[in-house]
């Protein structure tokens, strides 16, 4: 079974016992444009007592507000009963719903045209009482109702309209953009976390050029991230960035973003250059050229400070700051020793590392000599010698003689570098390399 035939199966067993039921909203939607819906909502007059009565397994998730989930195996269907909402006293969630016999009373407290669409299963004719289908054709998000009202509501809803707008290319009808850069500040009533999952889904569904320029034009970026804001006017030395600003540098790697890119690669491509602003000196300041010193290290203060506002995982923040870190490094390349080589790329996720690169440089310059070197070396050198296993541990350095310490970091740190080096191969010529750089009379018990 997949969703759809659960769906179709939820729709079958209401209807059988009296009762109305249709898809709705986004799932309509995606239908109808010959997408295949990630998941299936049923709207019913059933109420969430008479739907766990049908359905004993379902779990009132949002039963206050008439929400019934059923789980089935993997699969999930959302069974929502028909209903007005009073009140958004937090911005976020109705204060009371009063449940309603009529779906068209129903799709009136949706938030735009393109989801107030419902469906019958069986026959797929469709219910349109907000002109949906015209918006569809047209390719226009617009607000149900008065827009002002959808959006003092519920306020993430002024991100969900820039997300939609983004990744089906469409544009936002006049009226509901008027209403959302009268409403920008409000964003910040959002929570944390909803913020930066809808920012994540805007970075990762393909169109997150698109996505933040709207951000932009409608007040909300620098309402949700006034660090990427900053980028817009900072000039940059052409002969290394002929594309312009570090704003447009970043638009530029967002368009080359491609669709489900993971979100810390997402992120870190936002972010790479946030310390740029606050770091710049013009030409005439340092004599020769623009420059940005320190922006790397201000950066990674400035992305954690985002990733912590924003809530990500511990994990998720040490990778962002991480690609934000290293970025720069791969200038280096061609001079590097093996050693150092060999580390860079034994960086957690490198190939993330590696695109961003990559980004970087078809967003800017576009040589790709370092990347091309880089992919060659992996292609060529073994993981055995990329990362040998130790050939020495720090209690083979105790039974040499030596007494342990802080120093041991040192000294197993210097052999791996050996190692790396193909210097030292061997657990004989690890122990040599150690006597020689280590004097044993240094480290007299």
């Amino acid at each position: 079974m997949n969703s759809r035939e659960l769906a179709n199966s939820v729709c079958d067993t209401l209807q059988r016992n009296g009762f109305q039921a249709f898809f709705v909203g986004g799932c309509v939607r995606d239908l109808l444009l010959q997408r295949d819906p990630a998941d299936f909502d049923v709207a019913t007059d059933a109420t969430p007592s008479e739907v766990l009565r049908l359905f004993p397994n379902g779990l009132d998730v949002g039963a206050h507000f008439g929400v019934i989930l059923l789980h089935q195996d993997s699969l999930k269907v959302e069974i929502a009963t028909f209903r007005s909402d009073l009140g958004y006293s937090d911005g976020r969630h109705p204060d009371h719903v009063v449940y309603a016999k009529s779906p068209q009373e129903d799709v009136q407290r949706r938030d735009f045209t393109i989801n107030g669409l419902l469906m019958r299963h069986d026959t797929g004719a469709v219910l349109d009482y907000v002109n949906g289908r015209a918006d569809l054709s047209s390719g226009v998000i617009r607000a149900i109702g008065e827009p002002a009202r959808r959006f003092a509501e519920d306020k993430l809803r002024m991100l969900r309209a820039v997300r939609f707008a983004a990744r089906f290319d469409y544009t936002i009808d006049s009226a509901t953009a008027v209403a959302i850069r009268a409403q920008a500040p409000e964003i910040r009533v959002v929570s944390a976390e909803r913020s930066r999952e809808e920012l994540t889904k805007l970075l990762t569904e393909g169109a997150a050029r698109r996505g933040f320029a709207l951000l932009d034009e409608l007040a909300l970026l620098p309402e949700l991230l006034p660090e990427v804001a900053a980028m817009k006017g900072i000039a940059q030395p052409p002969q290394f960035h002929p594309e312009g600003d570090v704003w447009m540098h970043t638009l530029l790697m967002l368009e080359a973003l491609p669709a489900k890119a993971s979100p810390t690669l997402a992120w870190g491509t936002l972010l790479h250059d946030v310390g740029k602003p606050p770091t710049f000196r013009s030409a005439a300041e340092t004599g020769d050229r623009i420059r940005f010193d320190g922006h790397v290290e201000v950066g990674v203060r400035m992305a954690e400070e985002i990733c912590r506002r924003l809530r990500f995982s511990k994990d998720d923040t040490h990778q962002i700051k991480a690609l934000v870190a290293n970025h720069m490094k791969f200038k280096d390349v061609s001079q590097m020793r093996a050693s150092t080589l060999k580390r860079f790329v034994r960086l957690h996720q490198f190939n993330e590392h590696l695109e961003l690169h990559r980004l970087d440089c078809l967003s800017s310059h576009g040589k790709l000599d370092a990347y091309n070197a880089v992919r060659a070396f992996l292609a060529q050198t073994p993981p055995s010698l990329v990362q040998p296993p130790r050939l020495l541990s720090g209690d083979d350095l105790k039974e040499m003689g030596y007494t342990p310490g802080p120093e041991f970091q040192k000294m197993l740190l210097t052999l791996e570098d050996a190692q790396l080096d193909e210097t030292v191969q061997t657990r004989k010529q690890a122990r040599e390399f150690i006597r020689t750089r280590y004097p044993l009379r240094q480290f007299s018990r």
